[in-house]
């Protein structure tokens, strides 16, 4: 979806460093130092305008959060839900996901939550989808043995897609609903993108995968 521009969302980002990081790569190795504790941390790729990072983080206060997203018009939205709720334990990062290599070591993140991820049908784009195998060597990369991705979407032909390519990769499924809303599933956060179809009929698909 085109997303409306925002010509004055860098200077709002650039106004709140206690919850934008403004250097990510600078981070990298220090993110315990960062949040001022040794927490566990949690990453949402592709954060959206921010209800299911800020929902977790009021819901987990034990967990620190990192929400990514490439789009400055959208991660400003994102922001103005942790400006609202005061939130300590919740940053947000404007950087493209191939670049986490570059601004988390090994194991400084304890999981990752993947939430509606652009679906990429077309099959000459399917290096793009977030859980190709290339993306998930990443995330292998800065998860621990064992890490864990939660992966949520509505669109069923990307679902079967995610499943093949986690399997594929050796990956273990853990939980796999083929109807979230109408399974026994408790303390699911929605996002505006989960309620917006949800409330239209729409079935959300959901997993938990383990790496071996």
């Amino acid at each position: 979806m085109r997303q409306r521009n925002k010509p004055w969302a860098r200077e709002k980002l650039a106004n709140y460093p206690q919850y934008i990081i403004q250097e990510p790569k600078e981070q990298k190795g220090k993110w315990q130092v960062c949040f001022g504790n040794n927490r566990p941390l949690h990453i949402e790729i592709g954060t959206g305008k921010g209800r299911f990072i800020t929902g977790m983080a009021k819901q987990n206060p034990e967990i620190n959060y990192i929400g990514i997203e490439l789009a400055e018009s959208v991660i400003v939205s994102a922001l103005d839900h942790i400006i609202e709720e005061e939130l300590p334990n919740v940053k947000l990062m404007n950087i493209d996901a191939a670049e986490l290599r570059e601004v988390f070591e090994k194991g400084e993140v304890d999981r990752i939550y993947l939430n509606f991820s652009d679906p990429w049908p077309k099959k000459r784009h399917a290096k793009r989808r977030l859980t190709y195998q290339t993306f998930l060597s990443l995330y292998e990369d800065i998860l621990p043995p064992q890490g864990e991705i939660h992966f949520k979407t509505d669109n069923q032909g990307l679902f079967e897609y995610s499943l093949m390519s986690f399997s594929q990769y050796g990956m273990i499924l853990k939980y796999v609903s083929l109807d979230l809303h109408q399974s026994d599933y408790e303390g699911n956060i929605m996002t505006e993108y989960e309620e917006k179809f949800s409330n239209k009929g729409s079935r959300i698909f959901r997993c938990e995968v383990q790496y071996r």
